[in-house]
């Protein structure tokens, strides 16, 4: 019996000390160069949103933060709002009546997403009597500029001159599914804007806006002033100024300042009168 009873014993430290060589062996594998930022990359992966789910300044508090909404101004400024697929069904009347006259709905992203409600949000604006367009949320990595101006074009983002109708918007922004400028240089992803707004005005006889927030503006193309001549501009600032502009625009022509407002969060100011808002529309 003292035999048998030494003999589990021994078996029993054997196992002990061999799995405490196995957690040493993980400790040290956990404080090697890149293993932390393996686990990291791992997170950073498991955070990222599922593709399609991209919406209009979804980057802009990270990025840039957020301060406080716009002072009151005497220039006459025409609210709006940007909606897309995670707000659902949109309740249009209780915007229209606490004065809001027009709105963006999301249509499509990249060639592979289009927007399950946008029949709702899109005919539900005009059907309340807003001026509405829509807009495409763009991924420069996936396919090319044209090939997705087409495929907005395609899927709700033409235009007709109705009075009612806004020119499509191209959201280029902060990308959601990784590096933020798309893993391109600058000179690329001018290209690949270049690209998209002249196959859309081939398509629909109008210069598409380019919403953009400044900071990504500078960061992905270089502070690129070639667009201001032509594309009208829709800043994203949550603050109680617009700030600095993208390089070659002199004026914007749509401020979105919160991604907080009642009814939808994402609310938007057009830099005019009612009339001038009617006036894009007619082109």
């Amino acid at each position: 019996m003292p035999l048998l009873r030494s003999t589990r014993q021994t078996s029993r430290r054997s196992r002990l000390a061999a799995a405490g060589t196995l957690l040493a062996a993980l400790s040290l594998l956990l404080t090697l160069p890149g293993a932390a930022s393996a686990a990291g990359s791992h997170d950073a992966a498991a955070r990222k949103p599922a593709r399609g789910t991209a919406t209009m300044g979804m980057g802009v508090v990270a990025h840039d933060g957020q301060g406080g909404l716009p002072r009151d101004t005497r220039a006459v400024q025409t609210e709006g709002v940007d909606v897309s697929g995670h707000q659902g069904n949109v309740a249009w009347s209780t915007l229209w009546n606490s004065g809001v006259k027009w709105a963006y709905t999301k249509a499509t992203e990249g060639t592979y997403y289009k927007n399950e409600y946008f029949a709702q949000q899109y005919n539900g604006s005009y059907n309340v009597g807003m001026i509405r367009g829509a807009y495409h949320f763009a991924t420069p990595n996936t396919t090319s500029g044209a090939v997705q101006a087409n495929y907005f074009v395609d899927n709700g983002g033409g235009w007709s001159r109705d009075g009612k109708t806004l020119p499509g918007v191209l959201d280029i922004e902060w990308n959601p599914y990784g590096d933020q400028c798309f893993g391109l240089s600058q000179a690329a992803l001018v290209s690949w804007i270049r690209d998209f707004v002249n196959t859309y005005k081939a398509r629909t006889g109008r210069d598409a806006v380019i919403y953009t927030a400044t900071s990504w503006w500078k960061t992905c193309t270089g502070n690129n002033a070639g667009f201001g001549a032509t594309n009208p501009l829709w800043v994203a600032r949550y603050d109680s100024t617009v700030g600095e502009l993208p390089a070659g625009w002199g004026f914007y022509t749509i401020w979105q300042y919160t991604s907080s407002g009642p009814t939808v969060g994402d609310h938007d100011r057009f830099n005019g009168a009612l009339d001038r808002v009617q006036a894009l529309a007619n082109g």
